[in-house]
């Protein structure tokens, strides 16, 4: 009865939705400046396809993403690790009145739109039995997440939707993007310090195995490595997630062999693509309302080739690969709400910089002028805001009238943007700026620091990455991205000096 009670829990958390009506007649003179997320064209136009012909992904239509209810945001209040919870911290919670806190009517000023975006941000679309604190926190203190200096986990949130009800959240928009440096100190936005946390659910070993393949199925391809899971024991696919180090996980869409590095939100507002993989083009604030509704659950109702994912997400509910739960049993969040989440998301600033500049740190400067670095790491974002393709992808004329591309291949593993849902056939130029705070680095997180980055040995097939390596891997090369592997120790030093003063 548990595993059906945290089954249901986690389906309805990644089930995204909002309800039917179309308010914008009723609704006060302010909110008329808000875009409307669920777009048909601007989806159509905004992300970009996978990299074989014949499989199109199609979004669910428009009427029936507003048939779904509106998310009710209440009041979070912080989860504290086991050693620094107040006494009495629960049964207090428990006479707590459930307080609603985003009002769009109550927003009038632009501080008053990211203060409401920071508690949509904050707030989990999974809720659970509190009883799951405990085995969070185990998760959480095993695999050395920090604790904040406050004595929380940010990442984390406790919901009281009625008096007498607690409930453990999960899946925010914070839970993956914050960020505890050693000290304590948090950076929200940053590329997040999180585990697994769905370590040992579901409980039972079908459902375990339907839930694996609903998020990362690939149909159009062959040998998909997800169906591997269809023979293993939940301990086996345990053992797969706990081998990824903090700050990648195995995001919805990509693998459960070949995860994702967190990315970093802050200064996303200057990003022209979002994802990894570039998957979404970024013209607008609503083009980010759309990718924040499509990776809080939407996705998982959208056609990829014949195969909806929502319905290995939810086999309870009988449902075939091509057919739709009832949109009024689902929940998303409103355009205002998303509008406001955006709005705090453009907001972010990074952590003040504790490097300063130097001799050798204005040596390395002169060092990526004189390699040609700002190619397509361009001052001053340091990110020259385009696509390169993988290894063995051809560019569609297509797209090379309507996307920025840098031909240049760099030559990086091709696994997450050729064999997942969100492959592109592109890599997205990250940016340099805030390297300082960030780790581990490639788009799987294979190494931990720049100083790994830069050194020649990870293109050997004997290299021990030192970041995310794959379950039982010992050692395999980390390819892609030969610049400055070549230089002398006393440049590679100086370059890394000036990257940390960004």
């Amino acid at each position: 009865m548990q595993g059906k009670v945290l089954f249901d829990a986690i389906a309805r958390g990644v089930f995204a939705a909002l309800f039917a009506a179309d308010l914008f007649s009723l609704v006060p003179a302010y909110a008329q400046a808000v875009p409307k997320t669920w777009d048909e064209r601007a989806l159509e136009t905004g992300v970009i396809q996978p990299p074989v012909a014949h499989a199109p992904v199609k979004h669910i239509p428009a009427d029936y993403y507003y048939r779904m209810r509106e998310r009710v945001i209440y009041r979070t209040y912080p989860v504290y690790s086991s050693k620094r919870e107040p006494p009495g911290y629960l049964e207090k919670l428990a006479l707590a009145e459930p307080e609603v806190v985003f009002d769009a009517g109550k927003l009038h000023t632009e501080q008053d739109w990211i203060g409401a975006g920071k508690q949509v941000f904050r707030y989990p679309i999974g809720l659970f039995p509190v009883d799951m604190l405990a085995v969070w926190r185990t998760i959480m203190e095993r695999t050395g997440v920090p604790v904040a200096r406050d004595g929380t986990y940010p990442h984390l949130s406790i919901v009281v939707p009625k008096k007498g009800v607690v409930m453990a959240g999960f899946l925010s928009c914070a839970t993956c993007h914050t960020r505890i440096q050693p000290d304590g100190s948090v950076i929200e936005g940053g590329q997040g310090t999180v585990p697994d946390l769905l370590l040992g659910f579901p409980p039972d070993v079908q459902i375990a195995r339907a839930f694996q393949r609903a998020l990362f199925r690939v149909p159009w391809i062959d040998n998909d490595p997800i169906d591997r899971v269809q023979k293993m024991s939940i301990d086996e696919i345990n053992a797969i997630k706990a081998a990824m180090p903090l700050g990648v996980v195995a995001r919805h869409g990509t693998s459960l062999f070949t995860p994702v590095q967190i990315p970093d939100l802050i200064g996303v507002r200057e990003r022209r693509y979002l994802d990894r993989t570039g998957l979404m083009r970024h013209r607008d604030i609503g083009d980010m309302m759309r990718y924040a509704a499509l990776n809080q659950g939407a996705d998982m109702l959208s056609d990829y080739a014949g195969y909806r994912p929502v319905a290995g997400v939810a086999p309870v509910a009988g449902l075939k690969d091509d057919h739709l739960p009832p949109p009024e049993a689902l929940e998303r969040y409103s355009d205002p709400q998303l509008f406001a989440l955006a709005k705090y998301v453009y907001s972010l600033a990074p952590p003040p910089n504790p490097n300063g500049i130097t001799d050798p740190s204005r040596r390395g400067e002169a060092v990526f002028a004189r390699e040609g670095c700002a190619r397509c790491h361009t001052p001053p974002l340091y990110n020259s805001n385009k696509l390169t393709p993988a290894r063995g992808f051809e560019i569609p004329e297509e797209h090379r009238r309507t996307y920025e591309i840098e031909p240049t291949i760099v030559g990086t593993d091709t696994d997450l943007t050729m064999r997942t849902r969100r492959g592109t056939g592109y890599y997205k130029i990250p940016s340099l700026l805030g390297v300082w705070y960030r780790g581990p680095f490639e788009h799987s997180g294979s190494v931990a620091t720049l100083e790994d980055w830069f050194d020649a040995k990870r293109l050997r097939s004997d290299y021990v990455p030192t970041g995310f390596r794959g379950f039982g891997v010992e050692h395999r090369a980390v390819p892609g991205h030969p610049f400055g592997l070549n230089l002398s120790a006393d440049d590679k030093a100086a370059l890394i000096a000036f990257l940390k003063t960004l």
